[in-house]
């Protein structure tokens, strides 16, 4: 019986499942918050927060720790160089839960987990590469427009036209 168990199994052996958790924790330290399961994210959730603990501890032994647990150098990198600094007047709940709602395809109810200090998870790129993107003006839209016309006209018109076929399929010409 597993009375007194409070380990969360997600139907995975505990090996996959190590392997599972880990994964999810470097991957919420590489792009600050990620989008997954609610299962799997209140099972993210107190091991996120030891390595961020880990973290503010600072020491070698913490490092080696994190490493232990985590397996990704850069991502015990990230974690304690900035992170955790950013945690540091924190004394817990460094981590945020956001219900979605039901996947469409299963109806798994999703959910989304990042980092609670705004300054961090508030690094929304895709609206700055939206802005750059201009339309250009009338005028010099319409001289790109005439570049074109003046040299196909200094072309000789006597070039024949290539017959195009399409799926091995001749023309109406050649019918």
């Amino acid at each position: 019986m597993r009375h007194q168990k409070n380990t969360v199994r997600l139907g995975r052996k505990a090996e996959h499942r190590k392997a599972l958790l880990a994964n999810q924790i470097c991957s919420l330290i590489e792009h600050r918050r990620i989008k997954t399961t609610l299962a799997k994210a209140k099972a993210v959730r107190p091991l996120a927060e030891k390595m961020v603990t880990l973290g503010k501890n600072g020491s070698i032994h913490a490092r080696r720790t994190a490493f232990a647990t985590l397996r990704q150098k850069d991502a015990v990198k990230k974690l304690f160089d900035e992170i955790a600094p950013a945690s540091a007047e924190r004394n817990g709940g460094y981590t945020r839960i956001i219900r979605l709602g039901p996947r469409p395809s299963d109806s798994a109810s999703m959910a989304l987990i990042e980092w609670v200090d705004g300054a961090i998870a508030a690094e929304e790129k895709p609206t700055e590469e939206k802005k750059t993107k201009k339309k250009e003006p009338k005028a010099e839209a319409e001289a790109k427009r005439e570049e074109p016309k003046a040299k196909a006209e200094e072309k000789p018109a006597e070039e024949p036209k290539k017959k195009r076929r399409w799926f091995g399929r001749k023309s109406g010409d050649e019918k």
